[in-house]
């Protein structure tokens, strides 16, 4: 039983008790006291009247008993919980950082939140009574809005990205939910919309987008935007019947100023001539950095190969001025490749591998200049594919070669070394001159793992011919600059030594001199260690690699070898003499041994003997030859 319930029983068991009690204090009043007729009328009268009253307050007490035990007390609670969740409701309506928009069915805005005034820059006296198109921007179409109060007459809500105005003017996006609220009866009542700002998602998409597609350092477009952009552009001359020229630009030893001077300086040389390059352009033309010191130009409506030959001179001699850059005055040149559509290809792909063959050729031709693209240049591609496809092959099957070239003492004329050199003994074709695949194994990377094979051969057939008596003083091994670059040269090294047995003092290592150019301090450091190994080292077509004198001598170098290039005039050509002369004055000034190659004549031989040359090998002495083939007893003799 409640509590309730017992109250209203105990409400109607008092009211009983009372009026059995008031009665018979009434009849004994009655019959003791009130002798007279009128009196007891009089009486009467009055217990009448005080038992109405009396009888209506207890019947109330006990309804208002008997209401509550019937529940509508608990309603009464009811509506006092649902009062305190109203201003719950309140609090977060205020509260919330989402902008609240309510208007009635007539449009009409009839409440907003604090995050709404926030937001807009409205107060709430400047849009009660007003209509939502106070805010629009004026960027969507009214099929727009159509499509949104489609979408509220039909489900009651709709949601998505619009753009509105503040009270400042600005317009920003916003992402908007509108719902539609019904009455208790189920009838329609509000619309209530809920927004948010999107503006700095909005920009940060943008940032990333832009980051996404230009290049972080000269905020050019990168080679993805440009391909897209080129893409349009080439379908956009197809329909007009118009032509287009792609132009591709390689800044010439731009690794000497990023090794000399830093990084940072070559970082803004970099954007000092994307400037320059973008000042020299108008509308039709796309510059683009596609990476390291590479950037492209696509040129629209550039029909005849004179305009695009005009436009890569206007770049080339553009570029010539000197840049000022952190107090240094620096001079670079320019290579340039050109390929045309749709005389040379009709994709960008193409294109653009028909520019980087192009600009191949200029780089071939000596640089600081330009190349036009032709089929011929195709074919060499092509070839250069295949090449480098038997190439890897032939080093599965083993079919490459290790033949040896005789290196003689001039003042004796006796044999005391050799140079190993690497031939391709094709099963089809014969011998590949290596003219032919070693440029491709160089682009390749192959060459690496090719001097590595020839090391090993060269060291165990030197073993050979110790345990066969034969008395030489060294094999020479040519390292190239991608092997002579690699960090593991020296485990390399020492690992062939090992597993052959070849005393390091029989092993000459010989690196090019543009190889070790290209970063000194880490040339310096590798050539330090291979020294430690006890290996000879040489620098090879010294002259050619525009050594710094300051480092030269610093480097753990035995001998010097002169390029056959200087040696080919001798002794006639006076500036070949002049250089092959300062050569050797120089390597005797260090201590070190001075080597010619390419000698194939006496005279030049002569030459060199009366120069103080130490030692020479080339034709006259003896090609190269398999191993089986030397010949250990010859020696022509220098008149």
């Amino acid at each position: 039983m409640s509590v309730t319930y017992r109250d209203a029983l105990r409400a109607a068991l008092l009211y009983l008790v009372f009026s059995a009690a008031w009665l018979l204090l009434s009849g004994y009043l009655l019959n003791n006291f009130f002798d007279d007729s009128l009196e007891r009328l009089r009486w009467q009268l009055i217990n009448g009247y005080v038992w109405v009253l009396l009888s209506a307050g207890l019947i109330f007490i006990a309804r208002a008993r008997l209401l509550r035990c019937l529940g509508i007390g608990a309603k009464l609670r009811e509506r006092n919980a649902d009062r305190e969740r109203l201003r719950q409701a309140a609090a977060v309506f205020d509260c919330t950082r989402e902008g609240v928009l309510v208007t009635n069915l007539e449009g009409l805005i009839v409440h907003v939140n604090r995050a709404f005034i926030d937001i807009t820059g409205y107060h709430c006296k400047d849009v009660l009574g007003q209509r939502p198109s106070l805010f629009k921007s004026g960027r969507h179409p009214p099929t727009f809005y159509q499509a949104m109060f489609a979408a509220l007459h039909s489900v009651g809500e709709w949601s998505g990205e619009i753009w509105n105005r503040r009270k400042s003017g600005e317009i920003y996006p916003q992402w908007q939910t509108i719902r539609l609220t019904h009455d208790d009866e189920g009838r329609p009542s509000h619309y209530v919309a809920v927004f948010s700002d999107i503006s700095a998602i909005k920009k940060s998409e943008h940032e990333l987008m832009h980051l996404a597609h230009h290049d972080p350092l000269t905020d050019l477009p990168n080679r993805l935007l440009f391909t897209d952009r080129a893409e349009q552009a080439l379908a956009s001359a197809q329909v007009h019947k118009r032509g287009c020229a792609l132009l591709m630009i390689d800044l010439d030893h731009f690794k000497m100023i990023n090794d000399s001077l830093g990084h940072t300086i070559g970082d803004q040389l970099l954007k000092a001539v994307a400037e320059r390059l973008s000042a020299m352009f108008g509308p039709g033309i796309t510059l683009a950095r596609l990476g390291g010191d590479e950037f492209a130009v696509l040129a629209e409506s550039c029909p005849q190969l004179v305009q695009a030959a005009a436009l890569a001179q206007r770049i080339i001699d553009g570029l010539k001025k000197p840049f000022v850059i952190d107090r240094h005055q620096l001079f670079i040149n320019t290579s340039i490749g050109i390929s045309l559509f749709p005389g040379d290809a009709l994709s960008v792909e193409q294109l653009l591998r028909n520019a980087d063959s192009a600009l191949f050729k200029a780089k071939s031709a000596g640089r600081n200049g330009y190349a036009l693209y032709t089929e011929e240049l195709t074919a060499h591609a092509q070839q250069r594919v295949e090449i480098a496809f038997e190439l890897r092959r032939a080093l599965d099957q083993q079919e490459l070669r290790v033949y040896y070239q005789p290196v003689h003492d001039l003042k004796t004329s006796r044999l005391i070394g050799v140079e190993a050199l690497v031939r391709w003994e094709h099963p089809q074709r014969g011998l590949v001159s290596p003219a032919e695949f070693i440029p491709v194994a160089e682009r390749t990377g192959l060459i690496a793992e090719i001097d590595a094979w020839v090391m090993g051969q060269a060291c165990r057939q030197m073993c050979q011919w110790h345990q066969d008596g034969v008395a030489l003083s060294f094999v020479a091994v040519n390292v190239s600059s991608r092997l002579f670059a690699r960090r593991e040269l020296y485990q390399q090294v020492a690992q062939v030594l090992h597993e052959t047995g070849l005393d390091p003092a029989y092993l000459e290592l010989e690196v090019t001199e543009s190889a070790v150019m290209e970063d000194p301090e880490v040339a310096l450091e590798q050539m330090h260690r291979l020294r430690e190994l006890g290996v000879r080292l040489a620098i090879d077509d010294f002259g050619t690699g525009y050594s710094s004198l300051l480092r030269l001598k610093r480097l753990p170098v035995q001998k010097l070898k002169i390029d056959q290039g200087f040696v080919a005039g001798l002794p006639w050509d006076e500036d070949d003499a002049a250089i092959s002369r300062v050569i050797v004055a120089l390597a005797q000034s260090m201590g070190m041994q001075v080597h010619a190659e390419g000698i194939e004549q006496v005279e030049q031989a002569a030459f060199l003997l009366e120069h103080s040359c130490d030692l020479g090998q080339g034709y006259w002495f003896g090609r190269p030859v398999p191993a089986g083939q030397l010949n250990w007893t010859h020696a022509p003799i220098i008149a």
